[in-house]
């Protein structure tokens, strides 16, 4: 049973390449057929995990390579 995908998540990323989207609070396991509206706790309660723990390893390999950036500006000037 899947529901069409919601108009404004066609356009969204997904979580870290997986077939998942969070729209309006909730997780979606898209197709190219259609969306499932994911509503087991245990389960998108790891999602929420895991999208917790990707941002912050987007946000520490971002202020890695910002600090690098310094240190070669550094070195350059």
């Amino acid at each position: 049973m899947s529901s069409p995908v919601p108009p404004s998540v066609s356009g969204c990323g997904s979580l870290a390449g997986s077939p998942v989207i969070r729209h309006a609070g909730q997780w979606w396991l898209v197709t190219g057929n259609g969306a499932i509206l994911a509503t087991d706790p245990t389960f998108t309660g790891e999602l929420d995990r895991f999208a917790v723990a990707m941002a912050a390893a987007d946000q520490t390999v971002a202020d890695l390579r910002a600090d690098r950036c310094d240190r070669n500006d550094r070195r350059r000037g």
